[in-house]
């Protein structure tokens, strides 16, 4: 029993540390800097969580049930989603800042409104006041970043325990542990924004950019070292779980 329980605490406390890979992090920065309270970004790690742990049990629970053997290809393609995620959330950042900063020089701001802080406008002005609408985001780059991650914790799952209904388990707590350690982490980074956010405007947008142009360069650098140097767009694919 005391095996067990040491099983499942183990399970938990890799999952809050699993929330802290480099990747996680700047990808939920880039939504919490636009967030206006550590409320609402505990609310946004904890969405990300979910989505993460759903895929981390769907995909990870059949790699364990049905003894799956993902492909190089496919699982390093799952892995380079990543990398393109967090492209498209640094430039989403990065040219929202430059939009606010642009408005504001034609009219001192009184037209930023609508725009401000948001990656697209268009969709936001007409969905924003919708609760639903602001935990999409969250939900799907946790999704992605569970699929990313769902064979390396299955393998490693695999390895250490042979009952599958145990092992489903441990996932699912791995799960709650990565919601935990992700709440954690948003809150933590939203304090600065939060505190910029009204009385040191020009502080909070450069927050915001920086975590913009660190998630754009973050993405190049994996989509680089996934698609060249591990061999995704070559004829000889290198793939191991990590």
């Amino acid at each position: 029993m005391s095996t067990l329980l040491a099983v499942l605490a183990l399970g938990f406390f890799l999952g809050m540390r699993h929330a802290t890979d480099p990747d996680h992090v700047i990808a939920v920065s880039t939504i919490v800097a636009r967030n206006r309270s550590t409320v609402g970004a505990a609310l946004v790690g904890a969405v990300w969580g979910i989505g993460h742990t759903l895929t981390i049990v769907l995909v990870g629970g059949a790699i364990i049930g049905f003894r799956w053997v993902i492909p190089p290809r496919v699982g390093l393609s799952m892995e380079l989603a990543v990398g393109v995620l967090l492209i498209g959330l640094g430039i989403a950042n990065v040219a929202a800042v430059l939009r606010t900063a642009r408005n504001a020089g034609r009219d001192s701001g009184s037209h930023t409104h609508g725009s401000d802080g948001v990656p697209l406008g268009w969709l936001d002005r007409r969905l924003g006041g919708l609760a639903p609408y602001k935990l999409i985001r969250p939900l799907i780059i946790g999704v992605v970043h569970g699929l990313a991650g769902s064979a390396a914790v299955a393998l490693l799952v695999l390895a250490t325990i042979q009952s599958s209904a145990l092992s489903l388990l441990y996932l699912a707590l791995f799960g709650v542990g990565t919601i935990a350690g992700m709440m954690l982490i948003t809150m933590a980074i939203s304090v600065p924004f939060t505190l910029t956010q009204h009385r040191f405007r020009p502080a909070n947008q450069g927050l915001r950019l920086v975590s913009g142009v660190v998630s754009l360069a973050f993405g190049l650098f994996l989509a680089y070292q996934i698609g060249v140097v591990d061999g995704l767009f070559s004829g000889e694919p290198r793939w191991a779980p990590h």
